[in-house]
């Protein structure tokens, strides 16, 4: 292969060093990236991915894009030789807090932006475990979530235009920089999930909301996963829309330094002076035992800060024991959860898998851990995840909530979607991508 295009267009942004080049071909999941790849190249401009993307299509090279690899699917690991395209310098921000949105480059970071948006009074609030390294563009391609989603949704809900360039090495401005936007197929929501594998984003078009002006919160305990999911429901029909609302069963909670407890972080964002009132009102509706509060936004944010440790506690836990972990990540109904908890609890004891069980409650969205013994391997753990796709299907869910699909969920999602749906996604990956150079292997 001819790399002195690479070399000519990209200098010392090209980097063919392997022990460099190893650093980049893996995500935060336990896939194992293909370690004999060509390099990483590090673009600046729209201009230099389409002559990139041009230059693959001619000489047939997969590109591997990736933001700051924090994917749990594996949709950001190299996984055949290629080359690694990391858009870490494509950092634009332009803010107009006049029209509410702001224009960014894909490599910039959800928690930089946010920096840059208090200045304001604004936030992005898509704000996955990862938020302190995820990237825009990886937050886009891998349709992120977060633990605002009760109230903010995900991703999807904040995009309203991309310029993507495509597998044919074509230029797509897509969507508007406008709130309402009725220009004919809805290729922003297309593009958003995608995982790279119709187009690389260069950049997106973003929705602003401007940041609460105080925010009240509870953390609270159960004796059952019941009566917890019951409050949040009953908080909802009382008129209270939940900012957060997470969620760990007794064992997970002890991890992270809790109780061991079933445990509830609630939290409402509200005008200033109305703190009380709201907070004096989720005390009357929570049935579990309050064992702390919070009153303002910063304080809010705190008492959620034992959440977000779920993630590092699951691999200290894993890596302790030998093992390799496996985050899966599924969602059902809100009034199923219940019956997602208990069914996941029989499934690890019928395969004698640990588990570690939280998530987002507030919508619907659970994160069962497991790990394996590399020397024991994977089986056991594999029949629990296929049980578990199973069950969550029967419950009206998906195996597939915000971590995306990768490699790793492909089967899964053929089993939630069927062969005919399946189809009509190969034959969108070629409209877009007709070389399968764009991230190959991944999604179906």
């Amino acid at each position: 292969m001819d790399v002195g295009f690479l070399r000519k267009t990209f200098g010392d942004r090209f980097v063919e060093d392997s022990s460099i080049a190893a650093l980049y071909v893996h995500d935060a999941s336990f896939v194992e990236g293909e370690s004999n790849v060509f390099g990483v190249v590090f673009p600046e401009t729209e201009g230099e991915v389409v002559e990139l993307v041009r230059w693959a299509i001619k000489h047939k090279v997969p590109l591997f894009p990736q933001g700051s690899a924090t994917s749990l699917s594996g949709n950001a690991a190299a996984t055949a030789r290629g080359l690694v395209v990391s858009f870490e310098r494509m950092t634009k921000v332009e803010i107009d807090p006049g029209d509410g949105v702001a224009v960014v480059g894909p490599g910039v970071r959800i928690e930089e932006l946010n920096v840059e948006l208090a200045r304001y009074g604004f936030f992005f609030p898509v704000d996955p475990g990862s938020m302190r390294s995820a990237t825009i563009g990886g937050a886009i391609a891998n349709g992120a979530g977060g633990m605002r989603g009760a109230k903010y949704g995900t991703v999807k809900d904040w995009v309203l235009g991309l310029r993507v360039v495509t597998g044919r090495g074509d230029v797509l401005k897509v969507g508007c920089k406008t709130f309402k936007c009725r220009n004919g197929y809805d290729l922003v929501r297309l593009f958003v999930g995608s995982e790279g594998t119709l187009g690389l984003i260069t950049e997106a078009v973003l929705k602003l909301a401007p940041v609460p002006e105080s925010a009240v919160a509870v953390l609270a305990y159960y004796d059952d996963v019941e009566p917890l999911v019951e409050d949040v429901v009953r908080v909802r029909a009382s008129r209270i829309w939940p900012l957060f609302a997470e969620f760990l069963d007794a064992p997970t909670a002890a991890v992270v330094g809790l109780e061991e407890r079933d445990t509830l972080f609630l939290g409402v964002d509200v005008n200033t002076g109305a703190e009380e009132r709201v907070l004096k009102r989720l005390q009357s509706i929570v049935r579990g035992r309050v064992a702390s509060v919070a009153v303002g936004w910063s304080e809010a944010m705190k008492l959620l800060e034992p959440r977000r440790r779920l993630y590092s506690a699951q691999v200290h836990l894993a890596q302790r024991g030998g093992g390799v972990l496996v985050i899966e990540d599924v969602a059902v109904p809100i009034s199923k959860l219940p019956d997602a908890v208990r069914g996941l609890k029989k499934l690890a004891e019928k395969y004698g898998v640990p588990l570690l069980l939280g998530g987002h409650v507030g919508d619907g969205n659970l994160h069962p851990a497991t790990w394996f013994r590399k020397e024991e391997g994977p089986g056991k753990a594999e029949k629990f995840i296929r049980e578990m796709a199973e069950l969550v299907v029967g419950l009206g869910g998906t195996v597939s909530a915000e971590h995306g699909v990768g490699t790793l969920k492909k089967d899964l999602i053929a089993l939630e979607l069927g062969d005919a749906v399946l189809t009509y996604m190969r034959e969108l990956k070629k409209v877009f991508d007709p070389y399968n150079i764009l991230n190959p292997g991944k999604i179906a």
